[in-house]
Formats: structure tokens, sequence, C-alpha cells
């Protein structure tokens, strides 16, 4: 018995340089997708932020029901958390009118709360601990709030100073070589220190979804805010095609679970 638990899988994958660069092209289409609806729909963020989260509960209840790690499951429930997060975040920080320092100040105290309870109820936050429904709700909890932060983060980043909300100004692009280079320096830790895996794992998961929200926002924001002013439904489309290429042409294997 303790054999076939210790090679038992848990149900998210292997984290592999595929897992990364399907994180980021799904944030990237949450951020297409998520003004896709708020903005090009005009059915503004509230309304968006509801039929997302809705989409949300919907996704992760079937991740949950799941028996085994199926990747078509997880990363539409990815894509569901990304979504959100992007009306959300945006919701926070222009609706109610906190700001993107607000909103990631709020967002960061959640995102370190959820961290927090997680490791106090179950002992650890590894993702290759992801096998038990208490753990899946922590870990997808967690995940929707770095979604949020990492939209709101993005903005502050690449947004103006004249703008509003205002931000740091450094544009789309300046954004991309922040959050970029604070991916590398993430990837030079892993592989030349010997630095907490777990830790690593979510600076990288974290700083994947701004680097999204500025790409996002590159390819769809009009070409006098930065941006190249692409339909937001033909880059959300594009985006979608190459994730399923990712899912369907590529194999994934399960994380195994922690011992």
């Amino acid at each position: 018995m303790n054999e076939r638990h210790d090679d038992a899988i848990a149900k998210v994958p292997a984290v592999t340089a595929l897992f990364w660069i399907l994180k980021i092209i799904a944030t990237t289409l949450g951020e297409t997708g998520g003004d896709a609806v708020s903005m090009s729909m005009h059915l503004g963020y509230l309304v968006g932020t509801a039929i997302f989260a809705g989409v949300f509960v919907i996704a992760v209840f079937a991740q949950v029901r799941a028996k085994a790690f199926h990747p078509v499951i997880y990363w539409f429930t990815i894509i569901a958390t990304t979504t959100v997060g992007t009306t959300l975040a945006d919701f926070a920080d222009r609706s109610l009118g906190i700001g993107y320092t607000g909103g990631s100040a709020l967002l960061l105290t959640l995102l370190l709360g959820s961290l927090f309870v997680w490791y106090r109820s179950t002992g650890t936050v590894a993702v290759d601990s992801v096998s038990t429904p208490r753990a899946e709700g922590f870990y997808w909890l967690t995940i929707m709030f770095s979604q949020t932060l990492g939209t709101a983060l993005g903005d502050f980043v690449a947004a103006g100073r004249t703008e509003t909300p205002t931000g740091l100004g450094l544009g789309y692009d300046g954004g991309a070589l922040v959050f970029g280079g604070a991916l590398a320096v993430i990837a030079f830790f892993y592989f030349t220190t010997k630095v907490s895996r777990t830790a690593l794992f979510w600076a990288a998961f974290i700083l994947t979804r701004p680097l999204g929200a500025v790409l996002g926002d590159f390819l769809d924001k009009p070409i006098d805010h930065g941006g190249l002013a692409l339909s937001r439904y033909a880059a959300s489309a594009a985006l979608l095609a190459a994730m399923a290429i990712g899912v369907f042409a590529f194999p994934q294997r399960a994380a195994r679970k922690a011992h």
C-alpha cells in the first residue's frame, strides 16, 4: 500500500518547459479574452467578472471531480482563472477606484494569506501535493489570486503617469522586459542554487501573469497607447489555437505526488 501511495501521481502537470510556455500563452489569452468581453462587447468589468467567475466555478468543479490529471480540463481551468483575474482586477482598480497600487497591495495580501492558510492546513504548498480536494481548493484559490494580482501589477508597471489609474509608465515593451528579466533571475536561481523549488515555482507562477498581461495589452491596445491595435477577438482566437496545439500535440505527464 505504501509503495503504491508513493508512486501515485498528482492532478496537476509536471513543471516542464512546456508548462511555462502554455502558462504564458494562457495568461496572454486571459488578458485579450477578458478585454474582449468587458470592453469590446461593452459588458463592463462587473458583468465580465460574473461571466468568467461562473466559468471558473464550473472548471474547478470539473477539475476536482476528475480522478486523474487531464490536460484539457487543467488548462481550461487555468484559462478560466486568468480571464476572471483580468476582469476582476480591472473592476477593483478602475471601477472601485482603489488604483493599481491599492489593488496590487490588496491582492498580494490575499495571495499570501491563501498560501499561509494552505500551508497551515496541509503542511506544504508544493504543487506535487495537489491530489486531494482540500489541496486542490487551496491550489485554485491561490492561482486565482495570483492571476488577479498579476493583471493589476502588469497594468501598474505599464500604465503612464497621466493615465487613470496612474502607473510607472514603462509601457508594454518595458513591462515585458521587467517581468521577463525577473523570470530570468528566477531561472538563474533555479539552475545555480538550492533555493526552495516550491518558493521559486510560486514566484515564477505569479510573475508569468503580469508578463502575459503586458503582452496581451501590447497586442490589442491602441497604437497611441503603445499597442499594436489588433482585434481582441482575432488575438484571442490565435492564442487559443496555440494553446490547443500545445495541449494536444505535445504529451504532458502528471507531477509525482509528494512523498
